[in-house]
């Protein structure tokens, strides 16, 4: 029996194809997944204000992160920043990093999971302190994993 490696289950999961890879490699992509966070954080916060109404808010927000993002936006080549980033992602997805830079992006993916935790306590409280800290490492985080996963992307090219 073949064992399946969480990343491949998370891109299975996605429908992340080589042209979903394109077109989640695409800018706009990148920063409206950015922009989604303090989105799903009102909405989930908005359950204060307007009760089990906020669940739309919510609902539409993860539509947009785990299905409309992926589809909305055209398929790019590896030119810009982000686009770079994305693509060095495929290649971690994929099998290609190398152990240096696995260390440093599992480091980095850990201090995003403690910031996704910071998050999810500071909603369920209503603990806005918690939710600041939270989104500026979960932010930090994934802006430094694309630089790192832009170097891996750039070595990769050069090797190639």
């Amino acid at each position: 029996m073949m064992s399946m490696k969480a990343t491949d289950v998370v891109a299975g999961a996605h429908g992340m194809t080589d042209d979903a890879w394109r077109r989640h490699a695409n800018p706009w992509s990148v920063w409206t997944r950015f922009a989604a966070i303090p989105a799903f954080e009102l909405a989930a916060w908005s359950r204060d204000w307007i009760g089990w109404w906020s669940l739309t808010g919510v609902g539409v927000v993860l539509i947009w992160l785990f299905w409309l993002n992926v589809r909305i936006f055209g398929p790019v080549e590896p030119t810009s920043w982000a686009a770079k980033g994305i693509y060095g992602e495929k290649l971690h997805v994929d099998g290609k990093a190398p152990a240096a830079h696995k260390v440093v992006l599992n480091v980095l993916i850990a201090v995003g999971l403690v910031g996704f935790v910071l998050i999810a306590w500071g909603l369920v409280a209503l603990a806005v302190w918690q939710v600041l800290l939270g989104t500026v490492m979960v932010v930090m985080a994934q802006l430094w994993r694309i630089d790192r996963y832009g170097l891996l992307f750039e070595q990769q090219r050069l090797l190639d």
